[in-house]
Protein backbone atom coordinates (compact mmCIF):
# COMPACT_ATOMS: atom_id res chain seq x y z
CA UNK A 1 0.00 0.00 0.00
CA UNK A 2 2.91 2.35 -0.49
CA UNK A 3 5.69 2.81 -2.79
CA UNK A 4 9.56 2.68 -2.02
CA UNK A 5 11.74 5.78 -2.71
CA UNK A 6 15.18 5.29 -3.62
CA UNK A 7 16.20 6.63 -0.31
CA UNK A 8 14.26 4.92 1.85
CA UNK A 9 15.11 1.14 -0.15
CA UNK A 10 18.95 2.37 0.48
CA UNK A 11 18.17 3.29 4.19
CA UNK A 12 15.84 -0.15 4.94
CA UNK A 13 18.89 -1.94 3.88
CA UNK A 14 21.87 -0.03 5.28
CA UNK A 15 24.03 -1.04 8.56
CA UNK A 16 21.89 1.23 10.85
CA UNK A 17 18.73 -0.89 9.83
CA UNK A 18 20.37 -3.84 9.64
CA UNK A 19 22.03 -3.74 13.20
CA UNK A 20 18.35 -3.11 15.05
CA UNK A 21 17.76 -1.26 17.78
CA UNK A 22 17.42 -2.13 21.09
CA UNK A 23 14.62 -0.58 23.23
CA UNK A 24 15.31 1.57 26.56
CA UNK A 25 13.48 3.08 29.00
CA UNK A 26 12.44 6.14 27.13
CA UNK A 27 11.41 4.20 23.65
CA UNK A 28 8.01 5.52 22.39
CA UNK A 29 6.04 3.57 19.95
CA UNK A 30 3.13 5.12 17.79
CA UNK A 31 0.96 3.69 15.01
CA UNK A 32 0.73 5.79 12.59
CA UNK A 33 -2.11 5.73 10.06
CA UNK A 34 -1.89 7.85 6.60
CA UNK A 35 -5.04 8.86 4.80
CA UNK A 36 -5.93 7.20 1.56
CA UNK A 37 -4.33 8.91 -1.45
CA UNK A 38 -5.48 9.16 -5.21
CA UNK A 39 -2.80 6.11 -6.77
CA UNK A 40 -4.01 2.73 -7.45
CA UNK A 41 -1.83 1.50 -4.97
CA UNK A 42 -2.81 4.10 -2.05
CA UNK A 43 -6.71 4.20 -2.30
CA UNK A 44 -6.70 1.92 0.49
CA UNK A 45 -4.77 4.04 2.89
CA UNK A 46 -1.26 2.90 5.16
CA UNK A 47 -0.40 2.33 8.28
CA UNK A 48 3.53 2.25 9.43
CA UNK A 49 5.00 2.17 13.32
CA UNK A 50 7.04 4.76 14.71
CA UNK A 51 9.62 3.50 17.03
CA UNK A 52 11.34 7.07 19.37
CA UNK A 53 14.93 6.50 21.56
CA UNK A 54 14.43 9.96 23.17
CA UNK A 55 17.95 9.63 24.44
CA UNK A 56 19.81 8.67 21.52
CA UNK A 57 17.45 10.99 19.40
CA UNK A 58 16.57 7.77 17.25
CA UNK A 59 12.92 8.24 14.94
CA UNK A 60 12.68 5.53 12.87
CA UNK A 61 9.32 4.23 11.16
CA UNK A 62 9.14 0.54 10.37
CA UNK A 63 7.19 0.28 6.85
CA UNK A 64 6.23 -3.08 6.14
CA UNK A 65 4.36 -1.39 2.66
CA UNK A 66 7.98 -1.07 0.80
CA UNK A 67 8.09 -2.54 -3.31
CA UNK A 68 9.90 -1.29 -5.97
CA UNK A 69 8.86 -0.55 -9.35
CA UNK A 70 12.75 -1.51 -10.19
CA UNK A 71 12.12 -5.12 -9.77
CA UNK A 72 12.63 -7.55 -12.63
CA UNK A 73 9.44 -8.51 -14.30
CA UNK A 74 7.63 -6.42 -12.00
CA UNK A 75 3.90 -6.36 -13.83
CA UNK A 76 4.55 -9.66 -14.37
CA UNK A 77 4.89 -10.61 -11.10
CA UNK A 78 2.59 -8.31 -9.74
CA UNK A 79 -0.12 -10.56 -11.98
CA UNK A 80 0.89 -13.82 -10.95
CA UNK A 81 0.84 -13.20 -7.25
CA UNK A 82 4.65 -13.36 -6.91
CA UNK A 83 5.14 -9.90 -5.88
CA UNK A 84 7.44 -9.52 -2.80
CA UNK A 85 7.07 -6.46 -0.26
CA UNK A 86 9.66 -5.67 2.30
CA UNK A 87 10.00 -3.70 5.17
CA UNK A 88 11.85 -0.39 4.77
CA UNK A 89 13.03 1.51 8.09
CA UNK A 90 13.72 4.97 7.61
CA UNK A 91 13.43 8.14 9.30
CA UNK A 92 10.26 9.85 10.14
CA UNK A 93 10.77 12.72 8.91
CA UNK A 94 11.35 11.76 5.49
CA UNK A 95 8.25 9.38 5.76
CA UNK A 96 6.29 12.17 6.85
CA UNK A 97 7.69 14.40 3.58
CA UNK A 98 6.33 11.51 1.39
CA UNK A 99 2.22 12.22 2.32
CA UNK A 100 3.22 16.11 2.55
CA UNK A 101 4.07 15.83 -0.90
CA UNK A 102 0.91 13.88 -1.88
CA UNK A 103 -1.19 16.11 1.05
CA UNK A 104 -2.39 12.88 2.70
CA UNK A 105 -3.58 13.16 6.11
CA UNK A 106 -1.38 11.48 8.75
CA UNK A 107 -2.52 10.30 12.25
CA UNK A 108 -0.23 8.92 15.14
CA UNK A 109 -0.92 7.29 17.95
CA UNK A 110 1.15 5.99 20.82
CA UNK A 111 1.14 2.60 22.02
CA UNK A 112 0.86 1.74 25.73
CA UNK A 113 3.58 -0.35 26.02
CA UNK A 114 5.41 -2.12 29.26
CA UNK A 115 9.32 -2.60 29.65
CA UNK A 116 9.21 -6.30 28.80
CA UNK A 117 6.43 -5.96 26.41
CA UNK A 118 8.26 -3.42 24.56
CA UNK A 119 11.68 -5.60 24.48
CA UNK A 120 9.77 -8.20 22.87
CA UNK A 121 8.51 -6.18 20.46
CA UNK A 122 11.86 -4.47 19.74
CA UNK A 123 13.22 -8.24 19.57
CA UNK A 124 10.56 -9.20 17.16
CA UNK A 125 11.31 -6.01 14.90
CA UNK A 126 14.85 -6.85 14.47
CA UNK A 127 13.84 -10.62 13.42
CA UNK A 128 12.08 -8.87 10.82
CA UNK A 129 14.63 -7.02 9.38
CA UNK A 130 17.40 -10.25 9.20
CA UNK A 131 17.60 -10.55 5.63
CA UNK A 132 16.13 -13.75 5.49
CA UNK A 133 12.76 -12.07 6.97
CA UNK A 134 12.63 -8.77 5.53
CA UNK A 135 10.93 -9.84 2.11
CA UNK A 136 7.23 -11.59 2.25
CA UNK A 137 5.13 -12.24 -0.54
CA UNK A 138 2.36 -9.69 0.14
CA UNK A 139 -1.37 -10.66 -0.05
CA UNK A 140 -3.67 -7.81 -0.24
CA UNK A 141 -6.43 -9.31 2.11
CA UNK A 142 -4.01 -11.07 4.56
CA UNK A 143 -0.63 -10.09 4.38
CA UNK A 144 -0.30 -6.57 4.11
CA UNK A 145 1.27 -3.27 5.57
CA UNK A 146 -1.47 -3.25 8.19
CA UNK A 147 -1.81 -7.14 9.29
CA UNK A 148 1.70 -7.32 9.95
CA UNK A 149 1.24 -4.66 12.57
CA UNK A 150 -1.91 -6.16 14.03
CA UNK A 151 0.11 -9.62 14.22
CA UNK A 152 2.92 -7.90 15.50
CA UNK A 153 0.95 -7.04 18.30
CA UNK A 154 -0.66 -10.12 18.51
CA UNK A 155 2.97 -11.80 19.42
CA UNK A 156 4.06 -9.29 21.78
CA UNK A 157 0.52 -9.37 24.29
CA UNK A 158 -0.26 -13.17 22.91
CA UNK A 159 -3.95 -13.89 24.83
CA UNK A 160 -3.43 -10.20 26.96
CA UNK A 161 -4.72 -8.72 23.89
CA UNK A 162 -7.95 -8.37 24.13
CA UNK A 163 -10.63 -7.13 21.15
CA UNK A 164 -14.24 -6.39 21.91
CA UNK A 165 -16.76 -8.43 20.56
CA UNK A 166 -18.08 -7.69 17.13
CA UNK A 167 -20.99 -5.59 17.46
CA UNK A 168 -22.18 -5.59 13.64
CA UNK A 169 -25.29 -7.77 13.61
CA UNK A 170 -24.66 -8.20 9.39
CA UNK A 171 -20.70 -8.39 9.02
CA UNK A 172 -19.84 -6.95 5.97
CA UNK A 173 -17.47 -9.08 3.62
CA UNK A 174 -14.20 -8.08 2.27
CA UNK A 175 -15.89 -7.03 -1.21
CA UNK A 176 -18.18 -4.69 0.52
CA UNK A 177 -15.28 -2.98 2.98
CA UNK A 178 -12.75 -2.55 -0.31
CA UNK A 179 -16.23 -1.11 -2.13
CA UNK A 180 -15.81 1.34 0.38
CA UNK A 181 -12.56 2.70 -0.63
CA UNK A 182 -13.25 1.88 -4.73
CA UNK A 183 -16.86 3.57 -5.15
CA UNK A 184 -14.73 6.95 -5.52
CA UNK A 185 -13.04 5.62 -8.63
CA UNK A 186 -16.07 3.76 -10.29
CA UNK A 187 -14.04 2.19 -13.32
CA UNK A 188 -11.37 1.17 -11.35
CA UNK A 189 -14.06 -0.78 -9.05
CA UNK A 190 -15.77 -2.64 -11.76
CA UNK A 191 -12.43 -3.35 -13.09
CA UNK A 192 -11.45 -5.21 -9.93
CA UNK A 193 -14.76 -6.82 -9.22
CA UNK A 194 -14.97 -8.16 -12.64
CA UNK A 195 -11.57 -9.92 -11.57
CA UNK A 196 -12.54 -10.88 -7.52
CA UNK A 197 -14.26 -14.00 -6.76
CA UNK A 198 -16.03 -15.44 -4.27
CA UNK A 199 -13.22 -15.83 -1.42
CA UNK A 200 -13.53 -11.96 -1.20
CA UNK A 201 -17.56 -12.67 -0.36
CA UNK A 202 -16.12 -14.24 2.71
CA UNK A 203 -17.62 -12.02 6.25
CA UNK A 204 -14.79 -10.36 7.62
CA UNK A 205 -14.64 -10.48 11.52
CA UNK A 206 -13.56 -7.74 13.46
CA UNK A 207 -10.11 -9.00 13.33
CA UNK A 208 -10.10 -9.41 9.07
CA UNK A 209 -11.15 -6.24 9.18
CA UNK A 210 -7.49 -5.06 10.09
CA UNK A 211 -6.46 -5.60 6.87
CA UNK A 212 -7.73 -1.88 5.97
CA UNK A 213 -5.21 0.62 7.43
CA UNK A 214 -8.69 2.89 8.77
CA UNK A 215 -10.12 -0.56 10.14
CA UNK A 216 -6.75 -1.24 12.02
CA UNK A 217 -6.66 2.33 13.32
CA UNK A 218 -10.13 2.00 14.79
CA UNK A 219 -10.07 -1.55 15.76
CA UNK A 220 -7.07 -1.30 18.00
CA UNK A 221 -8.37 1.81 19.57
CA UNK A 222 -10.75 -0.64 20.95
CA UNK A 223 -8.37 -3.32 22.11
CA UNK A 224 -7.07 -3.57 25.11
CA UNK A 225 -4.41 -5.74 27.28
CA UNK A 226 -4.60 -7.34 30.47
CA UNK A 227 -1.97 -6.11 32.79
CA UNK A 228 -2.13 -8.45 35.99
CA UNK A 229 -5.87 -7.79 35.42
CA UNK A 230 -5.75 -4.26 34.84
CA UNK A 231 -7.34 -3.49 30.94
CA UNK A 232 -5.34 -0.82 29.83
CA UNK A 233 -6.13 0.54 26.21
CA UNK A 234 -3.52 -0.86 23.72
CA UNK A 235 -3.90 2.82 21.97
CA UNK A 236 -3.56 6.28 23.11
CA UNK A 237 -6.13 8.77 22.00
CA UNK A 238 -5.36 9.92 18.24
CA UNK A 239 -3.07 13.08 17.65
CA UNK A 240 -3.18 14.75 14.20
CA UNK A 241 0.01 14.94 12.20
CA UNK A 242 -1.16 16.00 9.30
CA UNK A 243 -4.17 17.84 7.77
CA UNK A 244 -5.40 17.87 4.22
CA UNK A 245 -8.15 17.67 2.78
CA UNK A 246 -9.74 14.28 1.27
CA UNK A 247 -8.40 12.58 -2.21
CA UNK A 248 -12.11 10.56 -1.87
CA UNK A 249 -14.47 13.18 -4.09
CA UNK A 250 -17.77 11.39 -5.25
CA UNK A 251 -17.60 11.03 -8.97
CA UNK A 252 -19.23 12.37 -11.33
CA UNK A 253 -22.17 9.59 -12.02
CA UNK A 254 -23.02 10.31 -16.32
CA UNK A 255 -19.06 9.41 -16.79
CA UNK A 256 -19.76 6.15 -14.38
CA UNK A 257 -19.16 2.49 -16.19
CA UNK A 258 -22.78 1.42 -15.79
CA UNK A 259 -23.92 4.70 -17.84
CA UNK A 260 -21.47 4.80 -20.59
CA UNK A 261 -21.61 0.98 -20.90
CA UNK A 262 -25.16 1.18 -21.16
CA UNK A 263 -25.37 4.14 -23.83
CA UNK A 264 -22.57 1.60 -25.90
CA UNK A 265 -25.30 -1.20 -25.29
CA UNK A 266 -28.01 1.23 -27.04
CA UNK A 267 -26.00 1.61 -29.72
CA UNK A 268 -24.67 -1.45 -31.01
CA UNK A 269 -28.77 -2.31 -30.20
CA UNK A 270 -29.45 0.01 -33.13
CA UNK A 271 -26.72 -0.25 -35.51
CA UNK A 272 -27.75 -3.90 -35.08
CA UNK A 273 -31.06 -3.27 -37.04
CA UNK A 274 -29.55 -0.29 -39.44
CA UNK A 275 -26.35 -1.73 -40.88
CA UNK A 276 -25.90 -3.97 -43.58
CA UNK A 277 -24.37 -7.91 -42.90
CA UNK A 278 -20.69 -6.04 -43.93
CA UNK A 279 -20.52 -3.40 -41.04
CA UNK A 280 -21.70 -5.51 -38.57
CA UNK A 281 -18.95 -8.38 -39.00
CA UNK A 282 -16.47 -5.93 -38.42
CA UNK A 283 -18.44 -4.39 -35.89
CA UNK A 284 -18.28 -8.24 -34.46
CA UNK A 285 -14.83 -8.31 -35.17
CA UNK A 286 -14.19 -5.97 -32.92
CA UNK A 287 -16.38 -6.67 -29.94
CA UNK A 288 -15.32 -10.22 -29.82
CA UNK A 289 -11.96 -9.30 -29.89
CA UNK A 290 -12.55 -6.98 -26.63
CA UNK A 291 -14.77 -9.46 -24.77
CA UNK A 292 -12.18 -12.16 -25.75
CA UNK A 293 -9.46 -10.65 -24.11
CA UNK A 294 -11.65 -9.90 -20.96
CA UNK A 295 -12.32 -13.94 -21.18
CA UNK A 296 -8.40 -14.50 -21.25
CA UNK A 297 -7.64 -12.25 -18.45
CA UNK A 298 -10.18 -14.22 -16.45
CA UNK A 299 -8.58 -17.60 -17.15
CA UNK A 300 -5.36 -16.18 -16.34
CA UNK A 301 -6.25 -14.60 -13.29
CA UNK A 302 -8.69 -17.89 -12.18
CA UNK A 303 -6.10 -20.37 -13.17
CA UNK A 304 -2.47 -19.36 -13.91
CA UNK A 305 -1.90 -17.01 -10.93
CA UNK A 306 -1.41 -17.47 -7.12
CA UNK A 307 -4.06 -14.80 -6.17
CA UNK A 308 -6.18 -16.72 -4.44
CA UNK A 309 -8.90 -13.89 -4.66
CA UNK A 310 -9.18 -14.20 -7.63
CA UNK A 311 -10.44 -17.74 -7.78
CA UNK A 312 -14.34 -19.17 -8.42
CA UNK A 313 -14.82 -15.95 -10.30
CA UNK A 314 -18.93 -15.91 -11.32
CA UNK A 315 -18.26 -13.46 -13.88
CA UNK A 316 -16.67 -16.50 -15.56
CA UNK A 317 -20.23 -17.78 -16.52
CA UNK A 318 -19.91 -15.36 -18.87
CA UNK A 319 -16.61 -14.31 -19.96
CA UNK A 320 -15.47 -17.50 -20.69
CA UNK A 321 -13.21 -20.08 -22.20
CA UNK A 322 -16.05 -19.80 -25.03
CA UNK A 323 -15.46 -16.44 -26.48
CA UNK A 324 -12.38 -16.62 -28.26
CA UNK A 325 -14.20 -19.14 -30.21
CA UNK A 326 -16.96 -16.92 -31.55
CA UNK A 327 -14.01 -14.70 -32.53
CA UNK A 328 -12.20 -17.35 -34.15
CA UNK A 329 -15.46 -18.48 -35.80
CA UNK A 330 -15.71 -15.13 -37.35
CA UNK A 331 -12.00 -14.61 -38.87
CA UNK A 332 -12.22 -18.19 -40.36
CA UNK A 333 -15.33 -17.20 -41.75
CA UNK A 334 -16.88 -20.86 -39.69
CA UNK A 335 -20.76 -21.59 -39.31
CA UNK A 336 -20.33 -22.21 -35.40
CA UNK A 337 -23.65 -20.79 -34.30
CA UNK A 338 -23.61 -23.27 -31.78
CA UNK A 339 -20.90 -22.37 -30.00
CA UNK A 340 -22.68 -18.36 -29.97
CA UNK A 341 -26.11 -19.38 -29.05
CA UNK A 342 -24.30 -21.20 -25.51
CA UNK A 343 -22.23 -17.58 -25.18
CA UNK A 344 -25.86 -16.03 -25.14
CA UNK A 345 -27.53 -18.25 -22.69
CA UNK A 346 -24.22 -18.22 -20.55
CA UNK A 347 -24.92 -14.53 -20.41
CA UNK A 348 -27.99 -15.07 -19.55
CA UNK A 349 -27.27 -17.25 -16.72
CA UNK A 350 -25.27 -14.81 -15.17
CA UNK A 351 -27.32 -11.91 -15.74
CA UNK A 352 -30.13 -14.19 -13.84
CA UNK A 353 -27.61 -15.10 -10.91
CA UNK A 354 -26.90 -11.21 -10.94
CA UNK A 355 -30.37 -10.57 -9.97
CA UNK A 356 -30.38 -12.71 -7.82
CA UNK A 357 -27.29 -12.42 -5.75
CA UNK A 358 -26.26 -8.16 -6.76
CA UNK A 359 -23.88 -8.07 -3.80
CA UNK A 360 -21.50 -10.55 -5.44
CA UNK A 361 -21.39 -8.59 -8.86
CA UNK A 362 -20.79 -5.14 -9.96
CA UNK A 363 -24.00 -3.97 -11.45
CA UNK A 364 -21.53 -1.88 -14.16
CA UNK A 365 -20.73 -5.02 -15.53
CA UNK A 366 -24.35 -5.84 -16.98
CA UNK A 367 -24.55 -3.51 -19.69
CA UNK A 368 -21.36 -5.21 -21.48
CA UNK A 369 -22.93 -8.61 -20.30
CA UNK A 370 -26.07 -7.51 -22.55
CA UNK A 371 -23.99 -6.40 -25.46
CA UNK A 372 -22.16 -9.96 -25.30
CA UNK A 373 -25.86 -11.61 -25.65
CA UNK A 374 -27.65 -9.41 -28.06
CA UNK A 375 -24.36 -9.76 -30.74
CA UNK A 376 -24.20 -13.74 -29.73
CA UNK A 377 -27.74 -14.01 -30.34
CA UNK A 378 -27.53 -12.64 -33.78
CA UNK A 379 -24.37 -14.63 -34.92
CA UNK A 380 -26.51 -18.00 -33.43
CA UNK A 381 -29.33 -16.80 -36.24
CA UNK A 382 -31.99 -16.46 -33.05
CA UNK A 383 -33.13 -13.09 -34.05
CA UNK A 384 -33.94 -13.19 -37.58
CA UNK A 385 -34.81 -10.41 -39.93
CA UNK A 386 -33.98 -7.64 -37.04
CA UNK A 387 -30.31 -7.96 -35.65
CA UNK A 388 -28.67 -10.51 -38.80
CA UNK A 389 -29.11 -8.33 -41.14
CA UNK A 390 -28.47 -9.55 -44.96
Amino acid sequence: MNRLTIAAALFALSGLAGTGQVSSPDTSVYLITCAPGNEIYSIYGHSALRVVIHSSGTDLVYNWGVFDFRTKNFAWKFAKGKLNYMLGVYPYDLFLRDYMMERRSVISQRVNIEKQDLDMLMYLLNENLRPENIFYRYDFLYDNCATRIRDLFEKVYSSRLIYPPDERKDLPTFREKITEYQRFYPWLNAGIDFLLGLPVDRKASFRDRMFLPEDLQKNLSRAVVNNNRMMIPLLESPELILEFDSHQVKPSGFLSPFVILSLIFILVLILSTKLSKAFLYYSDILLFSIFSLLSLLMIFFGFVTDHEQTRWNLNMIWSNPLVPFCLAALVLNKEWAYIFRMVFWLSVLFILIALVLPGKINMALIPAVMILALRSAARAGMLPGILNRE
